[in-house]
């Protein structure tokens, strides 16, 4: 009788809901009590596949033990405030954040339904990790140069919303940043703000131009570049050797990333990865351009979240612990002091922020459908795009082989392969801690608000993508190219480079309606 009885009362609660609010049917689903099943973030049986081995196998990261994961402190979810530029603050505001009491916003015990859970997930997306000044310093968003020099984007209203003020006591403000939102928020043309999106934030720029200041020791440039990217079970690793050269040498190579082209721990900055959009990854099955991280439940996002705030720091990949002293003995619990390594977020926080990436939505996109784009949907159709980017996700969530890597025997049986390499530069893929020898297959979603494009945001605009001159020595890549390199050949997914120039110009129109 119970059974029978429950999903009439929460009908009648979703029809009564409907008919006193104008909400739609989810966010009236959302609104009904909620009790969340929340997964265990660090499960040693889901740990054990989460990860796909990396192209040299030995190296494939060994994670901290759950016993050490758990005895990690909690981080504390303080409320934020906005960061305004210099001349663009109301008046008064400094003076009234240091008049403000310390909130602690994030209580699962007031999550009442999915909603709420949603709501809180933001909090945390938001919520910084640093707070010390490891990464971005006080004087530098309330100095002019960071704006003027890095041309920092703004929202209508002067906000810089890549980083927060936190108010741990009264009277005390300081600077906040190191959030999901830092890499993972863009500043529309319009002045709006898209959370999930691919960052327009020049963190790279920022960070040279904070390694040029006298007062940056020379070893602190080589530090971040040695326990950030440096691999060093591979055979004249190329990270491993600039974090040799000098400070110039490395601001120089940080400099050349563009925004939307991010300095990202186990990454590359010779060779760097393009940040993702968040829009959506809940259909996606792989987690990162090289599809390092499955993705086959919330539990996962979660334990990827874990991971790059920042727990693969204390992975341990051939005997090489990046966010050790000494790269190789891993810290006490909570006496790491890589940014992120000391604490963990709870996984109840872990919970709500995957409820909330999920609930991501993408812009309205202004690009209708019109007689051109329905001749680009024809050409897409008829050159075999389906294939790989496969409506309605516009994509087929496998992962293709780079040119120099043999795909193990056991992989064909384990992962969903396109045994097709496209051509792009593979160097990502061999020679970073993120490199499985693979790329996934992204999703064409979405385009239309998301640049630079390919996997290292070499090209700037969907145009360049088709664009055949990208393919001689002498072009000059739109978007990223390392700074000992004047001109480039940006190689590979040579697809719809051959149509004729009106075939192009209606496939890369019907691309912007996704």
């Amino acid at each position: 009788m119970n059974r029978l009885l429950f999903p009439l009362l929460l009908l009648s609660s979703v029809l009564l809901l409907s008919t006193t609010a104008p909400w739609t049917g989810e966010q009236a689903w959302q609104s009904v009590p909620f009790t969340p099943d929340i997964p265990r973030t660090w499960d040693s049986a889901a740990l054990a596949d989460f990860d796909l081995p990396l192209a040299t196998p030995k190296a494939s990261p060994i994670q901290v033990s759950p016993a050490y994961y758990y005895q990690l402190p909690e981080r504390v979810i303080y409320k934020s405030y906005p960061v305004y530029a210099p001349g663009r603050e109301p008046k008064g505001y400094w003076e009234w954040l240091h008049q403000q009491e310390p909130e602690i916003i994030f209580d699962p015990g007031k999550l009442k339904t999915e909603a709420d859970w949603i709501k809180a997930g933001e909090l945390v997306f938001d919520a910084p990790v640093d707070t010390v000044g490891n990464v971005i310093t006080m004087g530098e968003v309330r100095g002019k140069e960071l704006y003027e020099l890095n041309k920092t984007p703004l929202t209508a209203e002067g906000i810089m919303p890549f980083t927060r003020y936190v108010v741990p006591k009264k009277g005390l403000v300081v600077l906040g940043s190191f959030a999901c939102a830092m890499c993972h928020t863009r500043v529309m043309p319009d002045g709006s703000m898209l959370k999930g999106a691919q960052t327009n934030f020049p963190d790279s720029r920022r960070t040279a131009f904070a390694f040029r200041n006298p007062a940056v020791p020379e070893r602190a440039a080589q530090g971040l570049v040695s326990s950030l990217m440096a691999a060093p079970w591979l055979p004249n690793d190329p990270h491993t050797a600039l974090s040799k050269q000098s400070k110039e040498t490395i601001a120089a190579a940080i400099a050349a990333m563009p925004p939307g082209v991010n300095l990202r721990e186990g990454a590359g900055i010779l060779y760097p990865p393009q940040v993702p959009s968040l829009i959506g990854i809940k259909d996606q099955k792989f987690l990162d351009h090289t599809g390092v991280n499955q993705h086959r439940s919330i539990g996962d996002l979660m334990r990827y979240a874990a991971l790059n705030q920042a727990m693969d720091m204390l992975a341990s990949y051939d005997g090489f612990i990046p966010g050790a002293n000494d790269g190789k003995t891993l810290p006490a619990p909570g006496k790491a002091q890589a940014v992120g390594t000391a604490d963990r977020y709870s996984d109840a926080q872990l919970y709500a922020l995957a409820k909330f990436v999920y609930a991501l939505k993408p812009p309205p996109n202004p690009n209708r459908p019109n007689p051109l784009t329905k001749r680009g949907e024809l050409v897409f159709a008829e050159q075999g795009c389906v294939t790989c980017h496969t409506p309605p996700l516009f994509t087929n969530n496998m992962l293709t082989p780079v040119d120099g890597f043999t795909i193990p025997e056991a992989h064909h049986t384990k992962y969903p392969i396109f045994d097709v390499s496209v051509g792009t530069n593979p160097d990502y893929a061999l020679k970073t801690r993120r490199g499985t020898g693979y790329y996934k297959v992204p999703s064409l979603r979405g385009i239309w608000y998301r640049s630079p494009f390919m996997h290292d945001g070499s090209l700037a605009t969907v145009d360049d993508v088709f664009d055949p001159r990208r393919l001689r020595d002498d072009y000059v890549p739109t978007g990223f190219k390392r700074a000992d390199v004047k001109t480039q050949a940006v190689r590979g997914h040579e697809f719809g480079m051959e149509l004729p120039a009106k075939d192009r110009q209606a496939l890369t129109a019907y691309l912007k309606t996704l």
